[in-house]
């Protein structure tokens, strides 16, 4: 071998373990945030809900006949399909509690894994955001108002126009109610977080079998939205399951806990000198790297990309992905009688 080959072969090593190097110390968001189009392979989960990945998702279209996707910018419209046909299937079922349709928010990444921004979860494709306020009647939105239009509070206000977190608004309707029961109704659902007087307020208006109540977990934050979480799918033995939840309806001691830390008793201070305190700087917290993440997350990262995102998006009928649709859904799931059996996978198979 001449000189100049081994010179060129040793520089395409090193240049090689540069790149594995800088791909080492990037942080995991970054990676998975960079890809737009999910991995060709068979729909599979990796790890837990905040570390791990998916491959052979599958994109909710952006339009169907009792759904609007929110945020589309993120791109975060992807899931297992599970899930996603799981959504398709709330937006069908909540109309017969009233609800005139879904506005769905984040669900995960092409790829899953760390998100760019916001969520620690949302890294399986099995969880998703239901805004609490319904579809508007007769309206689809523009793509400008779906990045800007904001989910509303089922919480009061108090007189200063500050969210008060004790009390539920009038927005919160039996239809709300219905919403959120029939999410936790479905057998593969494990968890629906709402915020506790939510919680509280479903647990005063529950009549009948509460049984669905076990999954509904009041947790911060969740007032403008619902968090639905499927559990591990059949086809995943490498996706780590929660704990189970408890055989309770959370409406009794859980409650009261959670009233007590959303309401802590006033310290009465002493009449003492005050000592300067030290400041503390925060650490950061630490970004989660490739290697933090399951060793099958690296060969769902490196995957073939589908040829267009038309290939790996749920047929759905009456469905499709055109921000401003050229006339109004009214296609009915059901129409031709096929409901849900109609809806399609797509093949995890690149078309070239």
């Amino acid at each position: 071998m001449s000189i100049k080959a081994l010179l060129s072969l040793l520089g395409g090593f090193l240049l090689a373990l540069y790149a594995s190097n800088a791909s080492a110390a990037t942080p995991a968001k970054r990676l998975f945030g960079a890809k737009t189009l999910p991995a060709v392979m068979k729909p599979q989960v990796h790890g837990f809900y905040s570390n791990g990945c998916m491959q052979g998702a599958v994109a909710l279209p952006t339009d169907g006949p009792y759904w609007q996707a929110m945020r589309l910018s993120r791109q975060r419209r992807w899931g297992h399909p599970d899930l996603i046909k799981t959504v398709v299937r709330l937006s069908e079922d909540a109309r017969k509690v009233g609800w005139n349709g879904l506005l769905v928010g984040d669900i995960s990444q092409a790829r899953g894994g760390p998100m760019l921004t916001g969520h620690r979860s949302h890294q399986l494709g099995l969880d998703v955001d239901i805004w609490l306020n319904p579809m508007p009647k007769g309206e689809r939105y523009t793509y400008h108002q779906r990045e800007t239009i904001s989910a509303q509070s089922m919480l009061a206000h108090n007189s200063k126009g500050r969210i008060n977190q004790n009390k539920i608004s009038r927005r919160f309707t039996q239809a709300t109610h219905g919403l959120i029961k029939t999410a936790a109704s479905y057998p593969k659902v494990e968890r629906v977080l709402v915020h506790p007087t939510i919680k509280r307020e479903l647990c005063r208006r529950a009549t009948g079998d509460r049984r669905w109540l076990y999954k509904v977990r009041p947790f911060w934050g969740h007032h403008y939205h619902m968090h639905v979480r499927m559990g591990c799918p059949a086809d995943s033995p490498n996706c780590r399951s929660q704990k189970p939840t408890k055989a309770d309806d959370g409406c009794g001691a859980e409650l009261d806990y959670w009233h007590r830390v959303m309401n802590p008793k006033p310290v009465k201070k002493k009449a003492t000198k005050k000592k300067p305190k030290k400041v503390v700087k925060a650490k950061p917290r630490r970004q989660l790297r490739l290697a933090d993440l399951p060793d099958a997350c690296r060969a769902v990262l490196n995957a073939q990309a589908p040829d267009t995102i038309e290939q790996v998006t749920l047929q759905v009928p009456g469905a499709h992905s055109i921000f401003v649709p050229e006339k109004p859904i009214e296609a009915s799931l059901d129409a031709g009688g096929g409901g849900l059996s109609t809806l399609t996978v797509p093949t995890f198979r690149p078309a070239r």
